[in-house]
Formats: C-alpha cells, structure tokens, sequence
C-alpha cells in the first residue's frame, strides 16, 4: 500500500507538471470587437494595428506568465446590437482568457451588462462616461477625460471661452442624436449653468442627415457667441463644410468634434477647419511632453502606410497600445489572471506607458484629465504635410501643455 501510495502521488506530480507545460504552451486569449466596417472603421482599424504591434512585441519578450498571446476579434460593424453576441461567442466558444473593448462609447456601453454578470475586468477605449450609469467597479477607461468624464471631457471649450474678452453670453449646443453625442452636450450644459451662459439652440439632428446646411442657418439665427458640436465623423465633416458655406459667425465654433484627429478628414477637410476649436490627443506642439511616444509612432506609421488606415496615429493609436500596457504590468505584477486580483492592483498603482503615467479614478476613468483644446490655423491645402510637424495647432488648454491663446472671432480666423 506504501509502494502503491508512492506510485500515486509521483504520478499525481507528473501529471501536475505536464497539465502546467500544456497550459505553458497555450496562447494567452485576448477577445474583442472592433469597428472593422461601418463609420469607425477608420479608427477601429487603427487601433487594430496598435494592439497587433503591442501583441507582437511582447511575444517578442516572450509572452505573458510563459504564454504566447494571441489577439481574437470580430468586426462590431461600428452596431451596438452585434456587440453581445461577440462578447458572448468570445467567452463561451473562444474560450478567450480576457475581454477589452472596441473603440468608442456605442459598442461599449452594450457589452457592459455581460461584463458584469461575469465579473470580468473590462479595459475599455475611448468611451464617454460609460460608467456613469453601471458603476461598475471592475471597469477601467482609456481615455484622458478625467474624473467626471462628460463634464472634463467639455471643460477645455468652455475655459478657453471665457478667456475672452469680453466674456461670452450666448451660447448654441448641437449634436447627433447618439450616444457619444448626448453624452457630451449633457457636460456641456453642466458648464453652461455654472457659467450663467444663456442657451439660445440645444437641439440634435438624425445621425444619417445629409444636408447640415439648414441647422447651420437656424443656428446662426439665434446670433450665438459660441457654438459647441458633439459629432461623429460623417456629421462632423458635413457640419464644417456647412459651416463654411452658410458663413456661421460666432467667437468660438467646435469642441466635440470626432474624426478630425484622423489623418483622412484632416486632409479632406484641410483649410475648412482654420479658426476652429477642438479636442485632440496629442499634437506634434507637444512632443516634449511624451519622451517615449516617437518610438511607438515609428513602428505604427510605417505599418499604417502599408495598410492603408491612418498614417498619423496621433489620436487613437498611441491609446490602444497603452490599454495594452496596462493590461501587461497589471498581469505580470499580479502573476495571473485572476480577475479580483488584476482589478485591484489596477485601482491602486500607477501606470507607465507611451502615453504616460496612467492612473486610475474610483470609477475607473482617468484621475487627472489631460485632453487636449486645440484651435486650428494657418492650414493652406489639403495634404497631410502641415499636421505632421508643428505649426498649425495651438493648445489652448490645459494649461500645462499651453502654446497659445484662442483667435476669436471664428469667422475671422479662417487663413
């Protein structure tokens, strides 16, 4: 019975041992859904490309806890309604070992429900205050909104505004009628009551409108001083042309624009963006302050170029490798998986990545926000050439990253 007990618990080791070598063996799963068609496919596919690169150079390392990693994603068609159903397949037929999100709040805030049902850390990419409504305690954001997300994600306009002189009364908020959108005319109107600014237009329009030229005119009417737009980029596209060709006149036009930080409406859109005011991640005018960011943007670009998405990876790129970053120091300095674990360390440790430190706010948004406020100008054609060095942007806020002050009016700083 001894010799048998023996035989037993060797065997038992083996057995230990060689279940450790096979799992050894096994990639590490990442799953996630991606806007790879449909209006953010030019970003999604971007930030496909960084999380490739990222997956690339830690297998490169070596991997994960010994593990190969290995990417797993489906296209989210950029439609809410697909994003369960990918979660799910992800989970229970993928077997993945950890989610992360696609980009932007619409195919974020779907896959939230599961998340929690699951009890599964859930790095997220460019979401607008998603977890305001969830308050989930496992969920961690990207994006350098801040604490209190629609209203940080606005503040920058709204500061900037009333650096004016004199100080501005009036003010028109427009914006599709989407997520992303709602949620940041819902910061927006925070200002505008802490402000005392008077609203003379609040109104959205049907994301597939096609003429923006008539809800340009019927805000001009209200002879607004500022004009904040929370947009996506078809809308954000037709909204300036339309601003251009009506003739809006206002001292401050933008704030919420999305699709301008890409290289494609950077280039199509060209001299129409002088004078106006928007949100961007990073810009060349600030290089200085993101010593690590040139190393990153040297393997993107090259790589972008060849797969034709955007060759600047100004705005989207540099954040989807730090999700990834993030993810990997809080599982090496863990030693697993365990989902408790990684969302505690996440909670209460500060990360460093290409985009720098990172830490995380109770609700899992950033604790400092560092959005950018930029105002446009100088811009002579439509060519990629005047985005790429420094020049054409002036930071206006906040002002630890500061360039410049506003040009106002708007409708008299468009060289």
């Amino acid at each position: 019975m001894k010799i048998i007990g023996a035989i037993a618990r060797m065997l038992g080791v083996v057995l230990l041992a060689a279940s450790g070598a096979v799992l050894a063996q096994q990639p590490l799963k990442i799953g996630f859904g991606m806007s790879l068609t449909g209006p953010l496919a030019g970003n999604g596919k971007a930030a496909l490309i960084s999380m490739q690169i990222w997956a690339e150079d830690v297998n490169a390392r070596g991997g994960l806890l010994g593990r190969k990693v290995e990417l797993i994603y489906y296209d989210d068609q950029t439609n809410p309604a697909t994003v369960p159903g990918i979660y799910t397949k992800l989970l229970d037929v993928d077997k993945v070992d950890l989610v992360v999100s696609g980009y932007g709040t619409n195919v974020i805030a779907p896959a939230m429900p599961l998340m929690m049902q699951r009890k599964l850390v859930f790095m997220s990419l460019f979401g607008l205050n998603v977890n305001g409504k969830f308050k989930y305690d496992r969920y961690f954001q990207i994006m350098p909104a801040g604490p209190d997300p629609a209203v940080d994600w606005t503040r920058g306009f709204f500061e900037t505004a009333m650096t004016l002189n004199p100080k501005p009364q009036t003010v028109a908020l427009v914006g599709a009628d989407a997520e992303y959108p709602h949620l940041a005319l819902e910061g927006a109107r925070t200002h505008v009551k802490r402000l005392g600014l008077k609203v003379v237009y609040d109104k959205t329009y049907p994301p597939k409108t096609v003429d923006y030229s008539p809800i340009v005119r019927a805000i001009q009417a209200t002879n607004p001083d500022l004009v904040y737009l929370a947009s996506y980029p078809p809308d954000s596209a037709g909204m300036v042309r339309a601003a251009n060709e009506v003739g809006l006149k206002a001292r401050m036009f933008g704030g919420g624009l999305v699709g301008t930080q890409f290289a494609a409406l950077k280039t199509q859109l060209g001299p129409l963006l002088n004078g106006m005011i928007n949100y961007e991640a990073y810009v060349p005018e600030v290089n200085s302050k993101f010593p690590s960011l040139d190393q990153f943007l040297a393997k993107y670009q090259g790589r972008a170029v060849k797969e034709g998405v955007d060759p600047l990876g100004f705005y989207l790129p540099p954040y989807a490798y730090a999700m990834m970053q993030v993810l990997e120091q809080a599982i090496k300095a863990t030693g697993g998986l365990d989902q408790a674990k990684l969302a505690d360390y996440m909670h209460k440790f500060e990360f460093d990545t290409y985009v720098g430190k990172v830490r995380f706010a109770k609700n899992g948004e950033w604790a400092i926000p560092r959005m950018l406020t930029v105002q446009y100008h100088s811009i002579r054609a439509n060519d990629l050439e005047p985005w790429m060095k420094p020049g054409h942007v002036t930071v206006l806020y906040p002002n630890d990253y500061k360039t410049g002050s506003v040009k106002a009016p708007y409708h008299e700083n468009k060289k």
